[in-house]
């Protein structure tokens, strides 16, 4: 064992309290994340109304869209490093770095320019009533050019991780995201800006954030670098294919949401897309903190692969499936107790018909958070262990071809039962999958067709 695995806990260290360290400062991070768009919901319901809460809904399948790619580039990115970390090659850990950033600002500034000037166009397709298009536009024509720095930002975070720098990492969305809440507070309640404010307040926040993850490139003990000149580009899509998974579940997650906006619309109109906001603010805390556990997973498993150890991949990865299920269990009976107090926070008392359906639906969805987190997990693991095609099947089991068929199934078949209790089941069914797909490719079985 070289001095350099000696050196990196991922590869020697205890597996809890390593586990622990890495899945800390990634949950705090996006939990920070999380509580900032719960208070940005919390304040654009309260202090500028339902149809601007339902405005900002209306438009998160195309930040999924975006977000999907950047995930697919970070994550298969940060993966792919992770491995030639543990391999301890980091000339080629540092080439795909740089073409992950690189790719990443090239991407989000195209799509920023084309946002800008076919705005209208996006509102149509995305199906928005004609009415919401000037709201729509209040937020979107600042918050395009903002998902610039965002995106970059990201996949900076994923890097800096991958690294061994998570203070780092969650320092920087800690930062952001108390930033973000304390301009909504000022932008939107005090300075009554509406949506612009909401959008002002993550483009200071996001820039905060990206300024202290540069202080990465500060670092004596950083190990990856960052050039401009670069080559074999081949290899950048090899590594983004890894995180294809990782894209499915996000444009997977906004093609589902464009197609609840519809039947929502169709059968309770504005009220029902404004509830569904509310129980979608709790199915993304649900998804965050697993993101936070999968985060940590992602660079243990992939240098302990690079390092062909299976024992601690598979002893990392029961690790996080005990974690997420508590985590599950805590959020469910969060739900069941303390339901009407959650759903005030984003709704004022003028809104007692959206409340009640936001009740409802929640009363049909709970279900899924006992094995979402899971589900994450699984797809997460055949991810670092470099298997996209099985990660991405359960990716588009669970966020695309289950529930939108379920939905479908519901909506037109069964228009007297509740239609979103095609989302739990896509969860479940998903589930049994995954299992059957990570036993099959188990860590013993690759890491050994790895060294062969």
């Amino acid at each position: 064992m070289n001095e350099k695995t000696k050196a990196n806990p991922v590869l020697s260290g205890s597996i809890i309290p390593t586990f622990f360290y890495y899945v800390v400062p990634s949950i705090i991070g996006l939990v920070a994340i999380t509580t900032a768009n719960l208070v940005d919901g919390a304040f654009v319901g309260n202090f500028v109304g339902s149809e601007a809460l339902a405005s900002i809904t209306l438009l998160i399948p195309y930040f999924t869209l975006l977000f999907g790619i950047a995930l697919m580039i970070a994550i298969g990115g940060s993966v792919r490093a992770g491995t030639y970390i543990g391999e301890n090659n980091i000339s080629a850990a540092s080439s795909i770095f740089s073409k992950s950033l690189i790719a990443t600002l090239g991407f989000s500034f195209i799509a920023a320019v084309l946002g800008f000037v076919f705005d209208n166009t996006l509102y149509w397709a995305l199906g928005a009533p004609e009415n919401l298009y000037p709201l729509m536009a209040e937020y979107f024509q600042i918050i395009t050019f903002v998902l610039i720095i965002q995106l970059v930002t990201m996949t900076l975070y994923y890097f800096v991780r991958a690294d061994g720098h998570p203070v780092i990492a969650t320092i920087a969305l800690v930062t952001g995201a108390l930033i973000n809440i304390a301009l909504d507070a000022l932008f939107i309640g005090y300075l009554e800006m509406g949506l612009k404010g909401a959008a002002y307040a993550t483009a200071i926040a996001q820039i905060i954030q990206l300024l202290i993850l540069l202080l990465y490139f500060i670092s004596d003990d950083k190990t990856l670098s960052f050039s401009f000149k670069q080559t074999e580009w081949l290899e950048m899509a090899k590594a983004s294919f890894n995180g294809l998974s990782e894209f499915v579940n996000e444009i997977s997650g906004g093609l589902i949401i464009f197609l609840l906006n519809w039947l929502l619309i169709s059968r309770l109109g504005v009220d029902g897309v404004a509830a569904f906001t509310v129980v979608n603010f709790l199915i993304f805390l649900s998804l965050m903190l697993s993101y936070g556990v999968a985060d940590a997973l992602h660079l243990l498993v992939s240098q302990n692969f690079g390092a062909k150890n299976s024992l601690r991949i598979r002893h990392f990865f029961l690790t996080s499936i005990v974690s997420v299920s508590a985590i599950g269990l805590v959020l469910i009976s969060i739900l069941l107790f303390w339901q009407e107090a959650i759903i005030q926070l984003f709704l004022d008392d003028n809104s007692k018909q959206v409340a009640n359906i936001s009740a409802e639906l929640i009363s049909v969805i709970w279900p899924l958070f006992l094995v979402n987190g899971v589900n994450v997990m699984l797809s997460c693991y055949l991810t670092a262990m470099h298997q996209p095609i099985p990660s991405t099947a359960v990716a588009l089991s669970r966020s695309l071809f289950l529930p939108a068929g379920l939905l479908a199934a519901f909506y037109l078949l069964l228009p007297e039962q509740p239609f979103l209790i095609a989302l739990p089941l896509a969860e479940w069914t998903t589930f049994f999958f995954a299992v059957a797909l990570c036993v099959y490719y188990r860590p013993t079985k690759l890491v050994i067709k790895a060294s062969a």
